[in-house]
């Protein structure tokens, strides 16, 4: 009697969930504006279904979830009656049966009667389809929502560093090489007249490997010397030579060249390092391929460089800024409207302000802000203290 219950129990929720699988298939074949002509004929059935394919995304996932159910349900009460009756192997290929009845029958018979026939399997079982997508649905939000919270921080935060990488190349491909270069008061050089021994040390001391070599004034740049030449030099356990035996030749850009072009031009010419030049020919400064790089990627930092602040903060509303720190970064700092025609520095800002070279500690007033030249390094400013007002 409890056996014969268990599998009658079983034999009901094969046909809900065969019922659920005909009706769906159905549905999901069925055209919204045939259902919606269909309701405005008095169909109530057919205005169920154009409701749900509102949004067909929800249709599948919903209802196979509770058609899963249905199945897993449906097997419980039938295997345990199998196995209170039967043993052994006849309890082995009963079990075998089941399980192609319950696909059978609870799935593929339906699935492919219901795609062969739209709307009126739909129709027929729409009031089933509709409990079944509210019930789906809803167990989809219960198992999903601490998921979907997970995914949409991270999300997220990936989305920030994709807009963040994507403006980055933006800007790059409309800036100038005068915006990135190396300007001409922090470059590291040796002169023509030093010998490689003095030049080993320069090199060494700058941690760089690559250096200009002037001629008669910074403007007169004349080649560049290798890092790797010299150690080759040294290891061939050669005496002093002069440096301009081993110099390699320079490489020479307006800093008008975009970088786009100018990064083509390093990478086909196979040179990593270039002399950028003003529009009278003297030397403005130089780039590297690394600068260049580091204007798509943010900064590239090895493990033997000593990386300094450009903005330090000295109290409320106070700061010590690097003056080679761009304009539109210290704006973007402060949330400040800052003029930047005619210069890109914090230090060319001030030199617009001033008219000329300010003396150390004078100050001056732009948009709310007061810039004081802090350090004056001859007609250079070094670093600009900035206070908000």
């Amino acid at each position: 009697m409890v056996t014969g219950l268990a599998l009658g129990l079983s034999a009901v929720f094969t046909l809900v969930a065969a019922a659920i699988r005909l009706g769906g298939a159905s549905l999901v074949r069925t055209p919204r504006a045939e259902a919606l002509h269909d309701s405005a004929e008095g169909d109530r059935r057919a205005a169920r279904v154009a409701a749900l394919l509102e949004d067909r995304t929800i249709i599948q996932p919903s209802l196979g979830m509770v058609h899963a159910a249905l199945l897993v349900a449906a097997a419980i009460p039938a295997a345990w009656a199998l196995a209170a009756l039967l043993s052994g192997w006849l309890l082995l290929g009963a079990l075998f049966g089941l399980g192609l009845i319950l696909v059978l029958l609870g799935d593929l018979l339906p699935r492919s009667f219901g795609r062969a026939r739209p709307r009126r399997p739909a129709y027929l079982f729409s009031w089933l389809l509709e409990g079944a997508v509210k019930i789906g649905e809803r167990a989809s939000d219960l198992i999903q929502d601490d998921e979907d919270e997970e995914e949409e921080e991270e999300g997220d935060a990936q989305d920030a560093e994709e807009l963040q990488l994507i403006s980055s190349v933006l800007d790059f491909t409309d800036a100038v090489v005068r915006e990135v270069m190396v300007p001409r008061t922090d470059m590291v050089t040796v002169s023509a007249g030093d010998d490689t021994d003095h030049a080993l040390d320069v090199v060494i001391a700058a941690g760089r490997s690559r250096v200009p070599v002037t001629g008669e004034s910074l403007d007169d740049i004349v080649g560049v010397l290798y890092a790797k030449d010299l150690l080759g030099l040294m290891d061939a356990g050669s005496g002093p030579a002069p440096v301009t035996s081993i110099m390699r030749p320079a490489h020479f850009v307006p800093e008008t060249k975009r970088v786009t072009e100018l990064l083509r031009e390093l990478q086909a010419d196979k040179v990593h390092l270039a002399i950028v030049v003003d529009e009278f020919g003297g030397t403005a400064g130089l780039a590297t391929i690394e600068d260049l790089i580091e204007e798509i990627v943010g900064e590239i930092v090895d493990e033997y460089d000593v990386e300094e602040p450009m903005i330090t903060s000295l109290g409320v509303g106070e700061y010590l800024v690097d003056a080679r720190l761009s304009v539109d970064d210290l704006a973007e700092f402060l949330e400040a409207d800052l003029p930047d025609e005619g210069w890109d520095t914090v230090g060319g800002l001030l030199l617009g302000l001033a008219g000329r070279v300010p003396r150390e500690g004078e100050s001056f007033e732009v948009e709310g802000l007061v810039v004081t030249a802090e350090r004056v390094q001859g007609r250079r400013i070094a670093q600009v203290r900035v206070v908000s007002q």
